[in-house]
């Protein structure tokens, strides 16, 4: 039997390893109050990195990694902004509009609920999303309970363009 609504769901993660002297980005927003940030190709936001994932697995687009690969010099150190709007473009121009995007940052630090309607305000003027982000710890257990990493999971719903 074949569906066609004209709407698409998409899943993303990201997953990061935190390293002193890396400056935290997360949710499109600098806290540089924090010692240790995400290691990555480009400025390792888990957040808009699972977006990007979310918004590119419900195009049908491929991943994170197949869209901005580490093989792309033109990504190295790119602000995780620079990849969604990115990453909009190429969803919008297969055709397709971003209904909304949720969220939720995985990581004891840092203290996201301090940010969040900023992130989510931010996330809003400068990309046109309607996203709501949560944060949650994992109560000391894994990578993210230990504090050696950070982790973030989205989802998008997409509708075809007109």
């Amino acid at each position: 039997m074949t569906h066609s609504s004209g709407l698409r769901t998409g899943l993303g993660t990201d997953v990061h390893r935190l390293v002193a002297g890396r400056p935290m980005h997360l949710a499109g927003l600098h806290w540089p109050e924090e010692e240790v940030g995400p290691e990555g190709h480009s400025d390792g936001d888990v957040v808009l990195h699972a977006i990007c994932d979310a918004l590119f697995s419900a195009s049908g687009l491929g991943d994170l990694g197949s869209n901005f690969g580490t093989s792309e010099p033109r990504w190295s150190g790119a602000p995780g902004d620079d990849l969604l709007a990115e990453a909009l473009r190429r969803v919008r121009g297969a055709g397709w509009e971003v209904v909304n995007v949720a969220c939720q940052f995985v990581g004891n630090r840092p203290r996201f609920s301090t940010r969040r309607a900023e992130a989510e305000q931010g996330l809003r003027e400068r990309h046109g999303l309607d996203v709501s982000l949560t944060a949650t710890t994992t109560d000391g257990l894994g990578l993210t309970g230990r504090g050696e990493g950070l982790a973030a999971f989205a989802t998008a719903l997409l509708v075809r363009s007109p």
